[in-house]
């Protein structure tokens, strides 16, 4: 039976656009479903969605991998997102079931071609870990790129050293999140970080709205704003909607204008009722019914 699985790499690259355009035709070449494929100055970062059949999402990785790591140099790298690789996290995602023995072993073809062929330490995440190091995100890209160098590493595939230009990939099987971005006029930083650290907190304590929801505050000083990023690891149990509303509730309590939310990456049918403050593109939503 053929595996069909949800890829939605993060690539360290988001001023190149002739390279985003050859992503953009790999991905077409291979015929998988596109969902996503958009970069952003400020993070200097690439996101891409597509889903197919196992064997050619495995295509499409390694063929954009070949492509991106021709042109990327961390050690160049200047962006207001954290990163440790040039393909920076590779979640994959199956919204349409699987058999969990299967799935692991898919990531684990994929994670060790990778680190063969371009011998750039991977670490496995999530679902995928297997209890030899952090298993969440957050966890593994601390420091930084800059925190790899020089040090000795216990990766689940490569080199125990971290690519000179390259760094490390975390690469694993996970249950499906939503991005989202909430940009403000602002260019000033210390109202949205200091939202970030409430959320943390509101998480911290139970607050239903917020389980499972992580956030950072950034600047965006191509554009002279500001942003507050959020991925919502359990959005079966934290929708959209009530995220947004406390946004919105926070800025008009502090009179600074809010440009609005972006949808990052791809959203599933099922959270579409209750999403209705997010601006989706057709294009975007994960048939799952």
């Amino acid at each position: 039976m053929t595996l069909r699985v949800l890829a939605v790499p993060n690539w360290s690259f988001g001023r190149d656009s002739s390279l985003l355009r050859n992503f953009a035709e790999v991905i077409d070449l291979h015929g998988v479903r596109p969902y996503y494929l958009a970069s952003d100055v400020d993070h200097n970062r690439t996101v891409s969605a597509f889903d197919g059949d196992h064997e050619s999402v495995a295509n499409v990785i390694v063929e954009l991998c070949a492509l991106a790591f021709s042109s990327i140099d961390l050690n160049r790298h200047i962006g207001v997102h954290p990163r440790i690789g040039a393909l920076d996290v590779c979640p994959f995602i199956a919204p349409w079931g699987c058999e969990p023995d299967e799935m692991r072993s898919f990531v684990e073809i994929v994670a060790a071609e990778v680190a063969e062929r371009f011998e750039v330490p991977v670490f496995l995440y999530e679902k995928s870990e297997k209890g030899r190091h952090e298993a969440d995100l957050p966890s593994l890209r601390k420091g930084g790129f800059g925190a790899l160098l020089d040090r000795e590493l216990d990766p689940d595939f490569g080199p125990p050293q971290c690519h000179p230009r390259l760094g490390a990939t975390v690469m694993g099987w996970r249950n499906f999140l939503i991005a989202l971005n909430v940009d403000f006029e602002s260019s000033d930083t210390v109202f949205v970080r200091k939202l970030a650290r409430q959320v943390r907190a509101l998480r911290a304590d139970g607050d239903p709205r917020f389980l499972g929801v992580r956030a950072l505050g950034l600047p965006l000083p191509s554009r002279a704003q500001s942003q507050l990023s959020f991925n919502l690891t359990l959005p079966d149990l934290t929708p959209v909607d009530p995220v947004i509303e406390w946004v919105y509730e926070q800025a008009v309590a502090q009179n600074v204008r809010l440009i609005g939310p972006e949808l990052i990456g791809v959203i599933r049918d099922v959270d579409m009722e209750h999403a209705t403050r997010l601006p989706v593109r057709d294009e975007q939503v994960v048939e799952t019914r």
